[in-house]
């Protein structure tokens, strides 16, 4: 099952430049960054600079709502890092996610400031990508080590796993196996409604659950 809409709305305003160094591309990040609300990624020598829009917004809060409930409905525990930049020079690459989170490793990054030199990355990073995008974000995110990457384009989530360097295609989260997609869509189609009566109604849903 889909998420249904009528037609697909512009999620994002993109520009990318290419064949940029990493000096460069931290200048130009420096320079934007206190003049927009850009996001910015890079991927060896390819900077991709998103304006998002409400559409893309709206669901990148949706989805971090679905998962705030999960967490504490379930007694975990988080630590939320939001789009946070998450730089890696070695690689060449670098990410501003639309939601990135510490579950499995929470205890190992709780009480300090990410260091992804000394860190692991996040346990989980969300990207809604509505409009198409230039970057490859499977192979950066995956080469950042990031065990679980989901992707949402407006109406279809994809679950991805870290496995052997690469993702796989999974049905359920291994964070939250007791969710299926559908739970995200129903979720999602109740909230672009009510956001209240549906953070109430998936509340109440997971509690009946465990």
């Amino acid at each position: 099952m889909l998420l249904e809409s009528p037609s697909k709305p512009i999620g994002e305003k993109r520009i990318t430049f290419r064949d940029l160094d990493w000096q460069s591309f931290k200048q130009i990040q420096q320079l934007l960054t206190e003049r927009t609300r850009a996001r910015f990624i890079y991927d060896d020598g390819v900077l991709e600079i998103t304006m998002p829009l409400e559409s893309h917004e709206r669901y990148a809060r949706l989805i971090e709502r679905f998962i705030l409930i999960l967490v504490v409905e379930l007694g975990m525990k988080i630590k939320t890092m939001g789009s946070t930049t998450l730089d890696r020079e070695d690689l060449l690459k670098s990410a501003e996610p639309d939601n990135g989170y510490y579950i499995q490793n929470y205890a190992l990054v709780a009480d300090h400031e990410i260091d992804l030199e000394r860190d692991p990355p996040p346990d989980l990073v969300v990207e809604v990508d509505i409009t198409h995008t230039d970057i490859n974000k499977n192979r950066l995110y995956a080469s950042m080590g990031v065990s679980e990457f989901w992707r949402f384009n407006g109406q279809a989530w994809k679950i991805l796993c870290l496995v052997d360097g690469a993702y796989v295609e999974r049905d359920r989260s291994p964070t939250f196996p007791l969710v299926e997609k559908t739970d995200l869509y129903r979720f999602l189609e109740a909230a672009l409604l009510d956001e209240v009566s549906a953070e109430i109604n998936f509340r109440q849903w997971v509690q009946q659950q465990r």
